[in-house]
C-alpha cells in the first residue's frame, strides 16, 4: 500500500511450449514476481494450470511466484500448493462459506503462514469492498480483481480505481498496512490509475507478453504508476 511498484507478469499470457525461457525473459526485462493463475472450471468457467507446472516453475526461478488461487475449495487444495513452495498465494473470498468466513479466512492465513508464504484475499469486481474489514488485518495482500475472473485479455473495469481508494481508506482507518495488488486490463494506460489510489503490486498478462518488448513493457507500466504514485 503506497510501497514501491512491483510488476507480476502473469504467465497465463506467455508461450506455454518456452515458459521457461519466458520466465527469464520477464525476469531479465524487469519483472518483481511471477504471476501464476489457477482457474478451477468451477469458481470459474476457464480451466488453466495447476500443480505440477508450478513444482517445476519453483525449480526453475528463486524469482517470488505470485500463486492466485481462482478455485472453490482453497482450505482443501492449499496443502498441495503450499508444498511447491510458493511466495504469495491469494484465494477469493467468495469461495469461503456463507456465514463461516472469518473462521476460514483465519484458517487460511494461519496455513499460508505456517508454510512460511504470504497470504492474499481477492475480491471479484461486483463483490462489496466491505465484506473484507472484519479480516483485513489478517492478510499481506488485498487484490482487487479490475476484471472479472476466467479470462485473460479483458479490458479494464473503470470503476476498480474506486474501489483500490475505498480498501486503501479501510485499511488506513483499521491501521494496516497490506500491499495493493490489482490484476485485469493493466498497462501504461490503467496503471496509474490505480496507483494514485494506493496499488503498489501490479498484474499485467497481455501488455507484457504481447509486447514487442518485454523490457520496454514493464518500464512504461512502472513509469507511469510510480509517477502517479508520487502525486497523490
Amino acid at each position: 500500500m503506497f510501497g514501491k511498484i512491483c510488476i507480476s507478469p502473469s504467465i497465463l499470457s506467455a508461450d506455454f511450449l518456452h515458459l521457461e525461457d519466458e520466465i527469464r525473459a520477464i525476469l531479465e526485462a524487469g519483472a518483481d514476481w511471477v504471476h501464476y493463475d489457477v482457474m478451477d472450471g468451477h469458481f470459474v468457467p476457464n480451466i488453466t494450470v495447476g500443480i505440477p507446472i508450478l513444482k517445476q516453475l519453483r525449480r526453475a526461478t528463486t524469482a517470488p511466484l505470485d500463486v492466485h488461487l481462482m478455485i472453490s475449495n482453497p482450505l482443501e487444495q492449499l496443502p498441495w500448493f503450499l508444498s511447491c513452495e510458493p511466495d504469495y498465494v491469494t484465494v477469493h473470498w467468495e469461495t469461503l462459506g456463507e456465514g463461516r468466513q472469518e473462521e476460514e479466512a483465519q484458517q487460511i492465513v494461519d496455513l499460508i503462514h505456517a508454510a512460511g508464504a504470504k497470504a492474499g484475499v481477492s475480491l471479484k469486481p461486483d463483490t462489496p469492498t466491505g465484506v473484507l474489514d472484519s479480516t483485513l488485518g489478517l492478510w499481506d495482500m488485498i487484490l482487487v480483481m479490475s476484471v472479472f475472473p476466467g479470462f485473460s485479455g479483458q479490458s479494464y473495469i473503470p470503476e476498480s480505481a474506486e474501489r483500490v481508494r475505498s480498501v486503501v481508506a479501510s485499511c488506513i482507518e483499521q491501521q494496516c498496512s497490506p500491499l495493493i495488488q490489482v490484476d485485469g486490463g493493466i498497462d501504461a494506460q490503467t496503471a496509474p490509475l490505480v496507483s494514485a489510489f494506493g496499488a503498489d503490486v501490479l498484474v499485467a498478462g497481455n501488455a507484457v507478453f504481447k509486447a514487442d518488448s518485454y523490457k520496454d513493457a514493464i518500464e512504461a507500466i512502472r513509469s507511469c504508476a510510480t509517477q502517479a504514485q508520487a502525486q497523490n
